[in-house]
């Protein structure tokens, strides 16, 4: 069983940047592949990046690569998301899903494990 808690979201201007972090307890996160999702209001929720346990392999949605980093530390079993040159179309609710295994899924389906989500907002 994981549990995960995301942070670091908030109100930023657009061309800012944000660190979301999402923190498991109950379980290592050693072998477990992260992904990033986002939920706007009123659209379904979209894969945004996952990074998998093995080689930490990273997998990005179209509409974000370049522009956000996925990365991991083990260690303190943590994931971290970097949002850089955020536009206003990256405003949603951002969460963070775990799923046992080292594939890079992008379906919600294939995650076990739900953090509560952060909200980022991006203003003009």
């Amino acid at each position: 069983q994981v549990q995960l808690v995301e942070s670091g979201g908030g109100l930023v201007q657009a061309g800012a940047a944000l660190r979301l972090s999402c923190a498991a307890s109950g379980s290592t996160f050693g072998s477990y592949t992260v992904g990033w999702f986002r939920q706007a209001p009123e659209k379904e929720r979209e894969f945004v990046a996952a990074i998998s346990w093995r080689h930490d392999t990273t997998y990005y949605a179209d509409s974000v690569k370049g522009r956000f980093t996925i990365s991991r530390d083990n260690a303190k079993n943590t994931v971290y998301l970097q949002l850089n040159n955020l536009k206003l179309t990256d405003t949603a609710v951002y969460y963070c899903a775990a799923r046992f295994g080292a594939d890079t899924r992008v379906r919600t389906n294939d995650y076990d494990y739900w953090g509560q989500g952060t909200q980022v907002t991006v203003s003009s």
